[in-house]
């Protein structure tokens, strides 16, 4: 028996419903889902006639409304700080560290949800607070995510001010950083944001492959922290931000830096 034997129909009709986001025609979705071209074409025709796809007119198909409305209805039940609680304690618990989950907005990133360290202080963040992108882990982690252009030319809106005498203020040499972001998987804060404060940090994803956000992992540099638990710790932030990004539907060749970075 073969596998697709073994498949039901709903196996069969999900395949199909998923594969819609980077197929169209029913030959690249047959390929695509393993299945006989008669077989997606019964399917797309079901899922046209119920609004999930929508048939372009040129024998290709499209996803149809009935996505989007579904979509609203479940992002309007969303719970984010909540949804994202866990994955974040549990890093906090791995690191020892405090952590934080940023949303993109706009030219900066507010932090949305902190789960304190398990050492005796308290970093100033706090929920609701804005952040800048070029002095954050966090931050440097999102515009890694981006075109050197859209880089500049964010920069160029939102200004590189010096938080501390470590803080980039020259869009070139950010520029140079974010290559090794990139090829890492996380981004590194040398207490450019804050004297004596520390951080590593990773992109977070939505269910289109964007950047919405990122989280990050922050201690004192001395004492509490090491720069030598970077390496780490950077994987703890990157495996803890892609388990965040796949629980936010994003396709799992775009949950990460690195997954992206190899695609491109």
């Amino acid at each position: 028996m073969d596998s697709n034997s073994r498949r039901t129909a709903a196996d069969k009709t999900l395949d199909v419903l998923e594969a819609l986001a980077e197929h169209s025609s029913v030959a690249e979705l047959a390929q695509a889902t393993g299945l006989s071209k008669p077989t997606v074409h019964r399917i797309l025709q079901t899922l046209t006639q119920r609004g999930f796809s929508r048939n372009t007119g040129s024998g290709c198909y499209v996803s149809g409304p009935r996505i989007l409305t579904l979509a609203g209805q479940f992002l309007q039940q969303l719970d984010l700080p909540g949804q994202v609680r866990p994955a974040l304690q549990e890093l906090q618990e791995r690191t020892g560290w405090t952590v934080h989950f940023a949303l993109l907005h706009g030219d900066e990133a507010v932090y949305a949800v902190k789960v304190e360290g398990s050492k005796p202080y308290h970093l100033a963040s706090r929920v609701g607070m804005s952040m800048c992108l070029h002095s954050t882990s966090a931050g440097k982690s999102m515009l890694a995510c981006m075109t050197d252009e859209a880089v500049r030319a964010l920069l160029g809106r939102a200004g590189m001010p010096a938080r501390t005498p470590k803080t980039h203020t020259d869009v070139e040499s950010l520029l140079r950083e974010l290559d090794h972001v990139r090829t890492a998987g996380y981004a590194e804060d040398h207490q450019e944001n804050e004297d004596g404060v520390i951080a590593v940090g990773a992109p977070v994803f939505d269910h289109l492959g964007q950047v919405i956000g990122g989280i990050s992992a922050a201690a004192l540099a001395y004492p509490g922290g090491a720069t030598g638990d970077f390496p780490e710790h950077g994987a703890l932030v990157t495996d803890a931000a892609r388990q965040i990004s796949l629980s936010f539907g994003a396709p799992p060749h775009r949950s990460d830096l690195r997954s992206r970075s190899a695609r491109s």
